[in-house]
């Protein structure tokens, strides 16, 4: 297997972009939820394209599948987190329905990914 140069990858461009959302949405976020919410969720929208870079740097596609699913695993934890966000009424509905759109399109290309991935 040929290393994949991380930055040249759709799943980690789109990944990239949603950290700079979270990161722009929870500065609104009340003080309160400094050191819960708002700092779980930027780790979490962190983790994501982090595990995709760091996996790229793997010599087979059994290592680097182990590493997009970490990835994967961070993208249904900060769906998770964006819901109760919502439910806590600390964003809107316009916004939560657009950054909701966004994630379940990285976790299906995460998936994808896997999937095509050879052993």
């Amino acid at each position: 297997m040929g290393r994949h140069n991380f930055k040249k990858l759709t799943i980690w461009q789109e990944s990239i972009k949603l950290v700079a959302e979270s990161y722009q949405m929870t500065k609104t976020f009340p003080e309160s939820e400094r050191y819960n919410l708002t700092s779980q969720m930027n780790r979490c929208a962190v983790s994501i394209p982090s595990n995709i870079s760091e996996g790229s740097s793997k010599s087979t596609n059994r290592h680097f599948k182990k590493y997009l699913e970490n990835s994967l695993g961070s993208a249904f934890e900060w769906e998770t987190q964006l819901i109760i966000s919502y439910n806590e009424k600390y964003i809107e509905e316009s916004r939560f329905s657009e950054l909701e759109d966004k994630i379940l399109q990285i976790q299906k290309m995460i998936g994808a990914f896997i999937d095509n991935l050879k052993e």
